[in-house]
């Protein structure tokens, strides 16, 4: 192989490589984001849902994490799953006009719950940390926003509260959660997920960038191959 030849094919394995580098460490940033999923998380019914908080900062800790619930689609009852380290409290606001359910008429909604941490319980670096609360009746809509503040340590405030406009992600996105549209109740089927909390988009975007990744590398075999091959010739 000449060497021009030799340099055109290092230079295209190097921008391949390079290239799925960059989606796996887009995938990875992505996923560590404030994220939340809905356990059985059905309009109009009850559901638990569940936040997973990572600590994106590399020196300092999170000490309290704050969801604000929708006025606009109100949620009257919440309940929170216990944390070790951790104090949960659930803010209730009147509503400016009252919300008809199944359940009566509604004239107040949990408005945001806080979490905050004892000063050992703190989400260190590189750790993270799951909140889940039973909320209802959820509202008739295919998904609602969830802006959540999170606090460190070093007096930092990082506020998830940015809508995506378009394809791309924003910096600060709000969390956002989806609800299924309510069923008649079936028989599980074999092929049933059993899924763990956060993995949803997250879970996608990184198989994305594994197989980008595992592309990039039958690449660069292959090219490894013809380098070996050529310097044989050339020897010849």
């Amino acid at each position: 192989m000449r060497p021009t030849s030799r340099r055109w094919t290092v230079r295209l394995v190097t921008g391949v490589l390079g290239g799925a580098i960059a989606v796996l460490l887009g995938a990875t940033a992505a996923s560590a984001h404030v994220h939340v999923d809905g356990e059985d998380a059905t309009r109009g019914g009850y559901g638990v849902l569940t936040f997973r908080v990572p600590t994106e900062s590399a020196t300092a800790s999170t000490t309290e994490v704050t969801v604000t619930l929708p006025a606009d689609h109100p949620i009257a009852s919440v309940s929170v799953e216990p944390v070790a380290g951790w104090t949960a409290t659930v803010t209730s606001a009147r509503l400016a006009k009252p919300v008809t359910t199944d359940d009566g008429q509604v004239t107040t909604y949990a408005s945001r719950i806080d979490w905050k941490a004892d000063a050992s319980a703190a989400i260190k670096p590189g750790e993270f940390q799951r909140f889940s609360v039973s909320a209802g009746p959820l509202p008739d809509v295919a998904s609602i926003a969830l802006p959540t503040t999170q606090r460190y340590s070093d007096g930092t405030v990082v506020a998830w509260d940015q809508l995506a406009t378009g394809s791309a992600e924003p910096t600060h996105p709000a969390p956002v959660l989806a609800l299924a549209a309510a069923q008649t109740p079936t028989a599980p089927s074999a092929t049933s997920s059993t899924a763990d909390p956060g993995s949803g988009t997250a879970t996608a975007a990184l198989a994305v960038a594994v197989v980008a990744v595992a592309a990039a590398l039958t690449a660069l075999v292959v090219a490894i191959i013809g380098l070996l091959r050529g310097s044989r010739r050339g020897r010849a």
